[in-house]
């Protein structure tokens, strides 16, 4: 089934907005992004992790940026993304020493399952190769907007210096079937998947079963 029109307006909104923040950062450095809390409450009902784990993961978020600003100041640029406690770091860190401390925050925060330390150490790149990794994650996404037997709400996709984050719970049909989309995107140098696989089984009970419909109501009889 294609994605609802409402879909596509959140996704086109939600990329938007990080354009023109983005924009904003020819003015003001904004070092610390936190990846998934910006979702909203609109996507709750059909994301594929409970309503509990989502606020577990926007707690562990903000959480662990708190600490790393704390402990590194503005001379690390980190992003953040949580999902299902299984933590991603993106970013761009002065040093290997640097890396590995922000891995150890990480794994000390509350409710923390695993850390993906994906952090490059390298200066933070201009606006352009910012906004071309932008360019990269609204394409793929629409994409997946357009792929009939994928969900959007099911897969978080993040782009760091053309290499292309995927997280979510999927099949091993749908991690294949988004990789496979996200190597034909223009720009896209690697593709890292950071998935829990779950069976097809349980993806036809996570899905909401389909309300049938209201029967025709008995012709009505007229009284003589």
């Amino acid at each position: 089934m294609k994605q609802s029109v409402v879909q596509r307006a959140l996704v086109a909104a939600g990329f938007c907005a990080v354009v023109v923040g983005l924009s904003g950062s020819l003015t003001a450095c904004v070092p610390l992004v936190v990846g998934g809390a910006a979702a909203g409450t609109a996507l709750v009902a059909i994301d594929r992790r409970t309503s509990g784990a989502q606020l577990e993961d926007e707690g562990i978020e903000l959480r662990l940026l708190g600490r790393v600003r704390s402990d590194m100041g503005t001379r690390v640029r980190v992003n953040v993304v949580s999902y299902n406690r299984q933590v991603l770091l993106t970013g761009e860190v002065p040093n290997e020493k640097d890396k590995q401390a922000i891995e150890q925050i990480a794994r000390k925060v509350e409710n923390v399952g695993s850390v993906v330390n994906a952090l490059a150490v390298m200066n933070t790149p201009s606006l352009a190769g910012r906004s071309a990794d932008l360019l990269i994650t609204g394409r793929l996404k629409a994409a997946i907007l357009d792929a009939s037997d994928l969900e959007i709400n099911a897969i978080k996709v993040i782009t760091e210096h053309n290499v292309v984050y995927l997280m979510g719970r999927v099949t091993k049909r749908e991690a294949d079937r988004v990789t496979n989309i996200a190597r034909t995107i223009a720009g896209v140098q690697r593709v890292v998947r950071v998935f829990e696989d779950i069976s097809e089984e349980e993806l036809r009970r996570l899905r909401p079963a389909k309300s049938e419909p209201a029967p025709a109501p008995a012709p009505a009889k007229l009284k003589v």
